[in-house]
């Protein structure tokens, strides 16, 4: 009580400290940070947008030069991939034997065949320009000397294959270019051509795709087009934009062309001595940027308005909605109740659900940590109970303490295991497959023939699966002792399924050649599966003694192992566990 009066004294100074100017630290409305905010941010970026502006002209630039230069490039590598084809098929075709053994009848059909929907055609001419075959034409026809002679004349003078300009064939009645290699050993001289059409090169350009305006074209030596781009140029004429020096460049270069100016750029194929050429006017590639400046300063503007608006409504709003939650942090600093308010900020209405809920929780959450630590405790006291039953039982059938250390160790491993699995899959359910493969593995022989389990999904809950888990452990102890596991030939079956739709029906059967029966004596097994099963789960358990081997069948009720986790019926038959 003596520091509330202090404190309630304090807001009326500082109420006074926020109506008259002073040194210090002020309360300021949040409409004015707003604002501030709107002008720190909005002005400035007025202001770098301008100068981002001029740079996104030169960027954008770059990019459509960086994107025709690649597109001019994969232009130029896809055609010259045709011609190294083309080269390989010339090759392939010089080493029919045929051809060498001087049949060119039976070389001329072979070559049709072996070309037919290429659109290539092979010829053989001498160094006198005659054609010897042709198989454009049919074998024996009459035939002219080679019209193209630039590229034979280099052929006889070089082993590599020589690629020609563009020219119009006298027998194809189009423009082709022929690939020319000089046959090897042949005196005196013979050449391989290997023709093709021009027009059979467009797929190369008109596949790749430019920016709007741009045109490409694929020249020859003498910038003669072979191939371009749709209405870009005609097969056979001279490219209108002239050929430069400075080939293969990564930038385009202006030039201006009967008063109009283009940006192009030329890339050169040492391969062919052909040329990629690509194109477009200035005013094409410029207007767009133009275009894109303009929205982008009407943008900016509209930007100020908006934001100068939203500001203001967005102040008020905050503005109201802070001094609720401020309201409500007080109730809750008083102990109050606190009801959530739905304020029009979702950020803020979202604080006032977490400042209602605050309270609630923590109550809860003491609560939840009283409530778990009564199981912790509880799952404690019950372990411990079955530990000591178990030493109980154990101690009782053991002639000495090394006998005794044996068999409690061994059941404390059973139940670890078993736990094991609770820690593992605790939180879905323990598997009665797996409980029962980890509890038999120790124990099962080396032949996987001899352990078969059969059964449905079922899933255990904390209590089932360790009274379950000692049960099995119990009875795969047995096995290996005195039943299945203890004789070669033995077997093991173990079978559950859902009997009557309420209750699990669990067979354990053993046989076992030369099968003795027990004497009627009740250990800590017998215990385990007598009593314990028997009465943490509600179970009926019988004992069976047949001629070959002991049966054990456990009829439990689903409530017990928590039917809420079962799945779906699923039969699935398996060899070993």
């Amino acid at each position: 009580m003596s520091q509330s009066a202090p404190q309630n004294e304090s807001h009326p100074a500082e109420s006074e400290e926020r109506k008259t100017p002073r040194s210090g630290p002020l309360s300021i409305p949040i409409i004015f940070y707003l604002a501030f905010l709107v002008a720190f941010v909005v002005l400035p970026a007025t202001a770098f947008t301008a100068v981002l502006l001029a740079r996104h002209n030169v960027a954008q630039e770059e990019t459509v030069q960086t994107f025709t230069v690649a597109t001019a490039r994969s232009v130029l590598q896809s055609v010259e991939r045709e011609i190294a084809g083309m080269i390989t098929t010339q090759r392939v075709l010089m080493s029919i034997e045929a051809l060498n053994a001087g049949n060119l009848a039976e070389f001329h059909e072979h070559a049709q065949t072996a070309l037919a929907g290429t659109g290539s055609y092979f010829i053989i001419a001498d160094d006198q320009f005659n054609q010897l075959l042709n198989t454009r034409v049919e074998y024996g026809a009459p035939l002219t000397q080679v019209t193209e002679r630039q590229s034979v004349r280099r052929a006889l003078e070089t082993p590599d294959a020589v690629v020609s300009d563009i020219f119009f064939g006298q027998t194809a009645q189009e423009y082709v270019f022929n690939v020319v290699r000089q046959r090897p050993g042949i005196i005196p001289p013979q050449l391989a051509i290997l023709t093709q059409n021009a027009s059979s090169l467009s797929n190369a350009l008109l596949t790749r795709e430019l920016p709007q305006g741009w045109h490409v074209a694929l020249v020859d030596s003498n910038n003669t087009v072979l191939a371009a781009s749709e209405d870009a140029a005609r097969i056979g004429e001279p490219l209108f934009i002239p050929l430069r020096e400075d080939a293969g460049g990564t930038r385009w270069i202006d030039t201006t062309i009967s008063g109009e100016d283009y940006k192009t750029i030329t890339q050169y194929s040492i391969l062919t001595g052909w040329y990629v050429v690509a194109w477009a006017p200035s005013s094409m590639v410029t207007e767009p940027l133009r275009t894109t400046l303009l929205w982008l300063l009407a943008g900016a503007l509209v930007i100020v308005v908006l934001a100068g608006f939203a500001a203001s409504l967005v102040g008020r709003q905050i503005a109201s909605s802070v001094r609720g939650l401020a309201r409500q942090a007080r109730a809750m600093g008083a102990g109050q109740e606190i009801v959530a308010i739905p304020y029009p900020v979702q950020e803020l209405a979202t604080v006032s659900e977490a400042l209602a809920d605050a309270g609630a929780k923590r109550r809860q959450a003491e609560t939840e940590s009283r409530f778990l630590m009564r199981e912790v405790a509880h799952r404690s006291k019950n372990q411990l109970t079955v530990i000591s039953a178990m030493a109980k039982q154990t101690a009782r059938g053991a002639a000495d303490v090394e006998k005794f250390v044996e068999n409690f160790q061994n059941r404390l491993y059973g139940l670890a295991r078993s736990t094991d699995l609770l820690l593992t899959h605790g939180t879905q359910g323990i598997g009665l497959r797996d409980l029962f493969r980890t509890q038999i593995d120790p124990f099962r022989p080396e032949d996987p023939s001899r352990v078969v389990k059969t059964g449905v999904n079922v899933y255990l809950n904390v209590q089932a699966a360790q009274v379950l888990g000692m049960a099995a452990h119990e009875l795969a102890t047995n096995a290996s002792k005195y039943g299945a596991f203890s004789r070669d030939g033995g077997k093991l079956t173990v079978n559950w399924n859902r009997a009557g739709g309420d209750r699990l029906q669990l067979v354990w059967r053993e046989t076992v050649p030369g099968f003795t029966p027990p004497a009627d004596h009740k250990g800590f097994g017998t215990v385990v599966l007598q009593t314990m099963v028997a009465g943490a789960l509600k179970a009926d358990v019988e004992r069976t003694v047949h001629e070959d081997g002991i049966e054990w069948t456990f009829s439990i009720p689903l409530e017990q192992i928590d039917p809420d986790r079962d799945t779906p019926d699923t039969d699935e038959p398996e060899a070993g566990l």
